[in-house]
C-alpha cells in the first residue's frame, strides 16, 4: 500500500479503496464492466490497441486523435482505428527512454496548424539530449518542420529525459528535461537536464526568464533541481503550471512551477538511491522549493490532467495522475494546494503513460506496452 505525504498536513493520507474492481479481460481486450468509484461508476472503451508504447496524445479540431510511440511514429487514429502514419517527423534518436514523446497543439492550431513535439535525438558534438520542435499538419503530413530547441550539452546513455509540453494562457511554452540519469546536473544551471524550460511559441527566449542577463544560467531555464519530469498540466482556474517528477526509490513529487526557483534535486528528496542507500538526509531548505505532494513508496507518475467535462460532474477540477510503476491512475482533489481527498483508480490495471481530459467530457488514458491501448473512460 502506497502512502502519500502532503506538505502542510502533517501526517500521511492512506489511499481510499474505493475505486478498486476485478479487472475482466477476453483474449486481451477489457470488456464493458463497470468499475465503481467514491463519485462515479465508469467503463472503459478501448479504442484501438496495437500501439508501440505509446507517449502522448492529442485531439484535432477534425476528431481525429495523434498518438505518438516511443520508438519514433505519430499515428493517426480515426474511427476507432490506426488511419495513418504521419510523415515529415524531425531526425529522432530512440535510445533508452528517449524517443518520440509528448505532443501539444498551438493555442491558435486551427488557424496555423502547428503542431509541436519533444523528442530525444543527437546533439552537436556528440551525445543526446531533449529537443523540440514544430511543424504545420495537415492530413497526415508535417511540413515547415523546424528546430527549436536543443538541450546542452549532449550526455551519454539512455536516461530521463523528461518531457512534457505545455502551453499557458500567455502563450508561453514549457518543457520537462530531466537530469539525463546525472543527478548532479539537476543543480548545474550551464545545462538544460533537470530542469524546466519556457519559451515563445517560436522558440524565442522570454525576456523575463530567470537567466536573461545572467550568466550563472541558461536563457532558457524557467526552473531547475527536477529530476524526471514527465507529467504537467495547467490548472484550469489558477493558470498555474502543475508538475509531477519521478523520485528514485520513494520522493515522487507534484509541484507547482514558479520561474527562478529551486526544486531541490538531489540535495532535498524524501528518496533512496535503488538500493536503499541514502542519497540526503535533507527533505527540505529554506532556499529550495518544496513539494506539494510526494509518494513514497514511489508510483513513477506519468501523464496527468485536471479534469474540467461534464460527463463526470463529480470529478470536475480533480488531478488524474497517472502511474507507471504503481500501474493505476489517481484521482487527487485540492483545495487551493492542499490535498483533500485522494483514490485509486484501476489498480495493478497496467503502466499508465498518458492521461487526457477529452474535447468529449470523458477521460483518456495511454497504456504504456509494447501492444499499449489508447482507452476512454465513459460514465
Amino acid at each position: 500500500m502506497n502512502y502519500i505525504q502532503h506538505k502542510g498536513l502533517g501526517r500521511l493520507i492512506r489511499p481510499g479503496l474505493a475505486g478498486l474492481t476485478a479487472l475482466v479481460a477476453l483474449q486481451g481486450a477489457v470488456q464493458a464492466e463497470t468499475y465503481s468509484s467514491e463519485h462515479h461508476d465508469f467503463s472503459l472503451d478501448v479504442v484501438v490497441d496495437g500501439l508501440e508504447h505509446p507517449w502522448s496524445m492529442a485531439f484535432l479540431p477534425s476528431g481525429d486523435i495523434l498518438v505518438t510511440e516511443r520508438p519514433g511514429r505519430l499515428q493517426v487514429i480515426r474511427d476507432g482505428n490506426k488511419y495513418a502514419e504521419v510523415s515529415g517527423l524531425p531526425d529522432i534518436s530512440a535510445q533508452g527512454q528517449g524517443g518520440l514523446l509528448d505532443l501539444a497543439l498551438h493555442p491558435d492550431f486551427e488557424d496555423n496548424g502547428w503542431l509541436y513535439m519533444s523528442y530525444s535525438a543527437e546533439v552537436s558534438g556528440g551525445g543526446l539530449h531533449t529537443h523540440v520542435a514544430r511543424g504545420q499538419y495537415s492530413d497526415g503530413e508535417l511540413s515547415n518542420v523546424e528546430v527549436l530547441f536543443a538541450g546542452e550539452p549532449g550526455m551519454s546513455g539512455g536516461r530521463h529525459f523528461g518531457s512534457r509540453i505545455v502551453f499557458d494562457g500567455d502563450g508561453y511554452l514549457y518543457l520537462t528535461i530531466g537530469d539525463r540519469g546525472v543527478m548532479e546536473s539537476a543543480q548545474d544551471t550551464m545545462g538544460h537536464a533537470g530542469t524546466t524550460v519556457r519559451l515563445h511559441d517560436d522558440g524565442s527566449v522570454p525576456d523575463d526568464n530567470p537567466f536573461v542577463g545572467d550568466d550563472s544560467g541558461l536563457d532558457e531555464i524557467y526552473t531547475w533541481g527536477n529530476r524526471n519530469a514527465q507529467g504537467m498540466a495547467i490548472h484550469p482556474e489558477t493558470g498555474e503550471v502543475w508538475q509531477n517528477e519521478h523520485g528514485p526509490r520513494g520522493g515522487d513529487e507534484i509541484n507547482v512551477i514558479r520561474g527562478g526557483l529551486n526544486y531541490g534535486w538531489p540535495e532535498v528528496t524524501t528518496g533512496t538511491n535503488y538500493d536503499g542507500s541514502t542519497i540526503t538526509g535533507e527533505t527540505s531548505h529554506p532556499d529550495m522549493e518544496d513539494f506539494i505532494l510526494d509518494w513514497t513508496p514511489s508510483i513513477a507518475p506519468s501523464g496527468k490532467a485536471f479534469y474540467t467535462g461534464d460527463q463526470f460532474p463529480n470529478w470536475r477540477g480533480d488531478l488524474f495522475v497517472g502511474a507507471l510503476a504503481g500501474q493505476r491512475v489517481q484521482r487527487l482533489r485540492f483545495d487551493g494546494t492542499d490535498l483533500v481527498e485522494q483514490e485509486d483508480l484501476l489498480l495493478d490495471f497496467a503502466r499508465i503513460r498518458d492521461v487526457r481530459d477529452g474535447p468529449d467530457g470523458t477521460l483518456w488514458l495511454l497504456t504504456d506496452e509494447s501492444d499499449g491501448r489508447l482507452i476512454r473512460l465513459e460514465p
